[in-house]
């Protein structure tokens, strides 16, 4: 079927709901409540089943064009020791392809020209959206990819489900030098990640206890296995981008309202956040996008035809998506406890 669609948010996974939107037939209009787009310089890893994903959604080329493979990445103690490989080679052999990784400003870049390809897809920035049902009033549907603070959420399901810290602050960078290895460190209560994004320049991630200031961040690593401190020295700190870790919680009982005017449909962190243990994040909303749009393409037109493909994305993704983020959480935990000797142990069991 065919409508017209308001998409609430610019990120990877609006972005990505507007363009399957648009393939399929729809009218759309992206709203966004920035005044420019949001380019900060993070690696997304993108899993194969996500790479598909774009396939499906035109823009998998453009990607491969500026992504680099993620493999022979470990698992280390401070001290360098490798005590278990990330199950990088696992997911290539049973997925025919790499994990890929991609720098944000490029992928935004390659969703960007997916729409732009149509010619008749506007990003209106400095769109705040405060009325959703006046917003609804004039749509087919309304898709909120507004992140974790939702207003989307908000107006159609309440606050009960909002933004929970962790109590873990999150940095990340980028060193305009190789790393000769890729992979985590897990330490106590903190841990740091290095994987390649493009050649010459390594993305980088450290968490540490809340109150850690910049001024203290290298300090944290200072006695830790090469090329950390190294990666850390040659990264401008006023370029380092900090954020406290958060999840959605509780989860929400349903990712859409199918309310005859004003159906809503919920991608992305409005929908689910998770903590990024797992680096499935932009996966996970890339994956909402194509299931929804999906959806829609096959459902019979009118209204009982959008209710019908808005349960059926719920079906897909809603359950597959709280496992992750669930399972995320749990991740976090284990790799920043204190009780390093235990944890160290049960991951020297993980299979090779």
């Amino acid at each position: 079927m065919t409508g017209t669609a308001a998409v609430v948010g610019a990120g990877i996974g609006g972005l990505a709901t507007a363009i399957g939107l648009r393939r399929a037939g729809w009218s759309v209009t992206v709203l966004e409540r920035r005044t420019e787009l949001e380019r900060y310089g993070a690696a997304f890893g993108i899993h194969p089943t996500a790479q598909s994903a774009l396939d499906r959604l035109g823009v998998g080329d453009a990607l491969r064009e500026h992504a680099v493979p993620y493999r022979d990445a470990h698992i280390r103690t401070p001290d360098g020791t490798s005590i278990a490989r990330l199950p990088l080679e696992r997911i290539e052999r049973k997925a025919g392809r790499p994990e890929l990784l991609i720098s944000r400003p490029y992928l935004l870049d390659a969703l960007i020209a997916g729409l732009d390809a149509f010619g008749d897809v506007p990003i209106k920035l400095g769109e705040r959206v405060t009325d959703v049902d006046a917003l609804a009033a004039g749509q087919d549907l309304v898709i909120g990819a507004d992140g974790i603070r939702s207003a989307v959420r908000t107006a159609r399901f309440g606050d009960r489900s909002g933004p929970r810290e962790v109590g873990t602050v999150a940095w990340i960078g980028i060193a305009d030098i190789d790393s000769p290895v890729h992979g985590e460190t897990w330490g106590s209560g903190r841990f740091f990640g290095l994987t390649p994004v493009e050649p010459g320049r390594t993305n980088w991630y450290a968490t540490a206890p809340e109150a850690t200031t910049a001024d203290e961040l290298r300090g944290l690593f200072a006695g830790w296995h090469d090329p950390i401190p190294r990666i850390l020295a040659a990264t401008d700190p006023a370029t380092w981008i900090r954020y406290e870790m958060r999840h959605l919680h509780p989860a929400l009982p349903s990712f859409v309202s199918t309310a005859p005017v004003a159906p809503v449909a919920l991608v992305g962190d409005a929908a689910h956040a998770m903590t990024p243990n797992l680096g499935q994040g932009a996966c996970a909303a890339i994956l909402d996008a194509d299931a929804l749009t999906r959806a829609l393409a096959a459902a019979p037109p009118g209204p009982a035809g959008v209710a019908g493909a808005l349960r059926a994305y719920d079906r897909e993704r809603r359950r597959s998506a709280r496992r992750t983020a669930f399972a995320s959480r749990t991740l976090h935990r284990f790799m920043s406890t204190e009780r390093t000797r235990l944890r160290d142990a049960a991951v020297r069991l993980l299979p090779g």
